[in-house]
């Protein structure tokens, strides 16, 4: 029996090339997509946005993969969307429409069951921006600049930005950005607590995403997509639909083979090796 027949949802690796508007490299538990349009500065166009959306619909049903570590190939996250590219298609009547075996990036009807780390880099504006807001833990490089000027040019942060970015930095933080259309850096974001860890370069940003996300698939999957279950609930619905379901979430953990490994580790003095069963 070949692997494709074993493992039918197992992530291809897409290796960085010139055609490749978004990379897949698997290490071990953690995947790193990459955005790779660097002549545009990360700009996406429909085929990168349609890469990305297959990208994270194969990380969530890929049993062997638990956390995704997503980048910038060259010098930025995303300056956002290529207004070109976009034009040409819906200049022609058609419009983006996401098919089976790809997931929404902004995530507006469902979250995927994993954690996304984001590592933002040089320019991540707009739609690169609401992008890294998606993300459940974020890194930033010391030279990244954000922006979310969509008002400048006629538009708005259509990609969840009036939603997401308020709600993590506060009302009155996110409407001098969004309204004004003026940029930001690290230490600002830092300040306002949309980023958890700041370095001094990109690939000390990366390495640190790498890090994070190795520390977090080192523990038990089934715990992890509860916890981001239960989080989201609260969010998303109320806290009293997340705190109504904590008693039976609590209770199937308690029945998990990794549930008895983590006691068995404890006990024998080792690091548990958890299945996700």
């Amino acid at each position: 029996m070949d692997d494709a027949t074993q493992d039918p949802t197992r992530m291809a690796e897409v290796p960085l090339t010139g055609g490749a508007r978004i990379t897949i490299e698997r290490r071990g538990h953690v995947v790193l997509i990459g955005i790779n349009r660097p002549d545009r500065d990360n700009r996406f166009d429909p085929d990168a946005y349609y890469g990305l959306a297959k990208a994270y619909y194969d990380f969530d049903n890929d049993p062997s993969l638990r956390v995704a570590v997503v980048f910038g190939h060259g010098r930025s996250l995303s300056r956002g969307v290529d207004v070109d590219a976009f034009n040409a298609l819906t200049s022609t009547g058609q419009h983006l429409e996401l098919t089976d075996g790809m997931a929404d990036p902004f995530f507006k009807s469902a979250h995927l069951s994993k954690p996304l780390v984001f590592v933002a880099h040089g320019d991540t504006w707009n739609m690169g921006h609401e992008l890294f807001l998606t993300a459940d833990i974020r890194v930033a490089s010391q030279d990244v600049e954000f922006g979310q000027d969509e008002t400048t040019h006629a538009r708005f942060p259509g990609g969840g930005g009036t939603i997401r970015f308020p709600r993590e930095v506060g009302w009155a933080s996110a409407m001098r950005y969004i309204l004004t259309g003026d940029h930001w850096g690290a230490d600002q974001a830092e300040r306002m607590g949309m980023v958890q860890f700041v370095e001094s370069d990109r690939e000390a940003a990366i390495a640190k995403g790498i890090e994070v996300a190795e520390k977090v698939a080192a523990c038990a999957p089934l715990g992890i997509k509860t916890s981001l279950e239960s989080a989201h609930l609260a969010i998303d619905e109320s806290e009293a639909a997340a705190f109504a379901k904590l008693d039976e979430q609590y209770g199937a953990l308690y029945r998990t083979d990794d549930f008895a490994e983590g006691r068995r580790a404890e006990a024998e003095g080792r690091p548990p090796v958890y299945s996700g069963r």
